[in-house]
């Protein structure tokens, strides 16, 4: 009997869109749940008012941003390993790619609260180092978000005038939020040229945010004058632009916080009263932007607005003026800054409940992971 060797096929590779099919269309904006999640936590233990249980509330939350992180990154990593392809697609999509930004504020988020609030759980040790991996991971991814994101812009994506919006804002951001973090780390590092450095090195990446926001403001405002109010998907985008904001006004009373312990007189001092003085004004544009958005979400909700990955825009950039405004009621005393950032709180956490129940439906009916349906198409202004 002839006895015939036998071949083993090599089995055929599935298509892309056969991989892990669930997580093909699950984007870099997934990150700001993450973000969302975690600022509820840090802010409310910013809040310079004692509310009974609230700490250990934060704490709870800050658990589910720790998962949350965690479960976004595992998923993240199953698209880019079993759709390449459409990674590279949402690089060169200029609606998707700056959302890439946000993955360095969800790792300094969940590393600042782990500091604030996490230490309880853990220790300070643990805690301690946790976020010197998360604040130097997310500096750097931010800090190339920045650079890269409008070098795409400028070489490969084709943006046509009159476009702008304020999801560009989102990897200029990235280096505030570690300008805003970075103080917790301060203390920490010895005494003298460590602490200045690390001083000095966050405020130039508060001004290098703010800086390029300035640049990015006037195109987003220009485009709503002269095109109308954003498609009603990206109405809340509109919330974005209270990021740098609230995120400026914070670190400039975190850094000032630190200050005496890091850099000699007058310099101290004087970013003491640079914090006030720039938060102030800065505070009250917030204030006046947050109305101006909260008009056009109200607009859009009586023209059908529907739920969407956007409406965590509604979460931490309200958190980053919470902690904002807390940071100017301790260094002025003044009253009426306590209870704006306990009335900013308010809204912050009933945002992200809506959106937190919203996202956990949409989950597990898998709408949210389904293929983005075309646009639909732009119609004239209403009132």
């Amino acid at each position: 009997m002839a006895i015939f060797p036998q071949t083993q096929q090599s089995p055929v590779p599935l298509p892309a869109a056969e991989r892990l099919p669930s997580l093909r269309y699950l984007g870099p904006n997934w990150y700001a749940a993450v973000m969302g999640t975690s600022i509820v936590a840090s802010a409310g233990v910013a809040l310079p008012v004692h509310v009974p249980g609230l700490r250990m509330a934060c704490t709870v939350v800050w658990v589910l941003a720790v998962v949350a992180l965690v479960a976004v990154l595992v998923a993240r990593t199953g698209h880019w390993v079993a759709h390449r392809d459409q990674a590279r697609s949402h690089l060169l999509d200029p609606a998707v790619a700056p959302f890439y930004g946000c993955l360095s504020m969800a790792l300094l988020a969940v590393g600042g609260s782990t500091m604030v609030v996490g230490q309880d759980v853990i220790g300070h040790r643990a805690a301690l180092a946790l976020d010197v991996v998360l604040y130097t991971a997310g500096t750097l991814i931010g800090l190339a978000a920045a650079v890269a994101i409008p070098y795409l812009m400028v070489v490969r994506h084709r943006i046509e005038p009159g476009t702008a919006s304020p999801v560009w804002l989102l990897p200029l951001v990235a280096p505030m939020v570690s300008a805003a973090l970075g103080p917790l780390l301060v203390p920490e590092l010895p005494a003298g040229q460590w602490r200045e450095a690390m001083l000095l090195a966050c405020y130039a990446m508060f001004g290098l945010s703010l800086l390029a926001t300035l640049v990015m403001l006037p195109l987003i405002f220009a485009r709503l004058v002269h095109r109308g109010p954003l498609p009603l998907a990206l109405t809340p985008t509109l919330f974005l632009v209270l990021g740098p904001l609230g995120q400026s006004t914070t670190a400039v009373n975190q850094l000032a916080d630190v200050a005496p312990g890091a850099i000699g007189a007058p310099y101290a001092s004087g970013l003491g009263v640079f914090a006030v003085v720039y938060g102030v004004p800065v505070m009250g544009f917030a204030l006046l932007w947050l109305t101006l958005a909260v008009a056009l979400v109200v607009r859009a909700a009586r023209n059908g607005m529907t739920f969407g990955m956007t409406w965590w825009g509604f979460t931490f950039p309200v958190g980053t003026c919470v902690t904002g405004a807390a940071g100017l009621a301790r260094h002025t005393g003044l009253t009426a800054l306590t209870w704006l950032a306990v009335a900013l709180y308010v809204l912050l956490v009933a945002a992200w409940a809506v959106a937190g129940v919203r996202t956990l439906r949409g989950l597990f009916s898998g709408a949210l992971l389904a293929a983005p349906q075309a646009p639909a198409p732009v119609t004239a202004r209403t009132t």
